[in-house]
């Protein structure tokens, strides 16, 4: 049988003709992409935290931003409505709130409030710059620093139906959350194609968490039932059983995000200390902006040292509010006006976070005491897991 001879330039020229047919192929197939498998227009940023932990202030930095529409604590709802159940219980369902709320679908609420609504029913509406300034409310343009007062008195009565129409004209769409602990719970966010999140997991030294907790004790009292899987009751929380999960919770989170990853965290993870954060806050802030793709302006930029540069620690009566404060005084004043006594049972139950955050125990009331002492490490240094905690000495 006749064998046929090929010559190895003619071999060579088809399968470049091939190859590049191939090519023209894909490119033409790519062009045609659905929108829903192209990587969303929006850029979806959750503050992951804990309550007392500055997440109002770092919310702020997100709200004021002319490119971000941001909720404050959205989940709230589904805790007010669903107070009976326990935190795991409402993991589900506040998860589906927040994704809905980042895919600017605002008839999940329908579920939470049924009624005919006006902007002023959202939980903490007018701590959002995007729902104070058109489109949801014409007193205020986007490039405003909008006060909660003035909103509340200019906006309030414009319909609900104004934080969909608002939410769909920005590029980024941020949400400060306190009510996940548990990171894993998050990777159905995580990997839906339909979003492009980022988390901010923001956490704080749980000495100075106690002290601000301390201020806040009865607002706290339904969420500490919840923590704590008590049925409805309010707890109050003397014996730090809240504390305890909340460290636990961090632990889990920053381990999760930090040892073995799964690789669609990859880039999608920054964690950032309130210390840090107040102590050099165009540094910090500048970081976060990086991470979720926006650019620092000269007013907000201002505003921010402003905010950060005030007279004293704030008062017990602005405990939910950003106000202008000595931002260092705020960090380190559990150090005065707790006890020694309540410092070392905090220590007791989150020895694994505050070893982990990089923060630095006290083993007297005389370290406690001493300012010049500084008890916050440098970060990414001193991390444990919970089981393998070691003491300081």
């Amino acid at each position: 049988m006749a064998r046929i001879r090929i010559p190895s330039t003619i071999v060579i020229l088809f399968v470049t003709v091939q190859t590049g047919f191939l090519l023209f192929m894909y490119a033409r197939y790519s062009s045609f992409v659905p929108q829903s498998e192209e990587k969303p227009s929006q850029v979806h940023i959750l503050i992951l935290s804990s309550w007392r932990s500055g997440s109002s202030f770092v919310g702020q930095l997100f709200s004021q931003h002319p490119s971000v529409f941001y909720l404050m604590e959205p989940a709230w709802h589904v805790w007010v409505t669903m107070y009976q159940n326990s935190a795991k219980v409402l993991h589900m369902a506040v998860r589906d709130l927040v994704r809905s709320v980042f895919l600017c679908d605002m008839s999940v609420f329908d579920a939470y409030m049924p009624w005919k609504r006006n902007l002023s029913d959202l939980f903490q509406w007018a701590v959002s710059r995007a729902l104070c300034s058109v489109p949801a409310c014409d007193s205020f343009q986007r490039t405003d620093i909008t006060s909660e007062m003035a909103c509340k008195t200019l906006c309030g009565r414009y319909p609900f139906s104004k934080v969909e129409e608002a939410c769909k004209t920005y590029s980024h769409v941020a949400i400060k959350e306190v009510r996940f602990f548990d990171l894993k719970v998050l990777y159905p966010l995580l990997t839906d194609p339909s979003l492009n999140l980022k988390i901010i997991h923001l956490v704080r030294d749980p000495r100075a968490v106690v002290k601000s907790r301390e201020q806040s004790v009865k607002a706290l009292a339904r969420d500490n039932g919840i923590v704590l899987s008590t049925n409805g009751s309010k707890v109050e929380d003397s014996k730090y059983k809240v504390m305890q999960e909340i460290c636990r919770s961090h632990v889990q989170i920053y381990e999760t995000a930090t040892l073995k990853p799964p690789n669609f965290l990859k880039d999608r993870y920054l964690m950032i200390r309130f210390e840090d954060l107040v102590r050099d806050p165009v540094s910090e802030i500048s970081e976060m902006y990086k991470f979720a793709d926006l650019s620092l302006t000269p007013m907000l930029k201002s505003w921010i040292y402003n905010i950060t540069h005030g007279q004293g620690p704030g008062k017990k009566k602005e405990a939910f509010k950003i106000t202008s404060r000595d931002a260092v005084s705020v960090s380190q004043a559990w150090r005065n006006v707790l006890s020694f006594q309540k410092i070392k049972k905090i220590q007791e139950v989150c020895k694994g976070a505050i070893n982990m955050l990089g923060y630095q125990l006290v083993d007297s009331e005389k370290e406690q005491r001493d300012l010049s002492l500084d008890l916050v490490l440098p970060r990414r240094q001193n991390q444990f897991s919970w089981s393998s905690f070691n003491p300081k000495h």
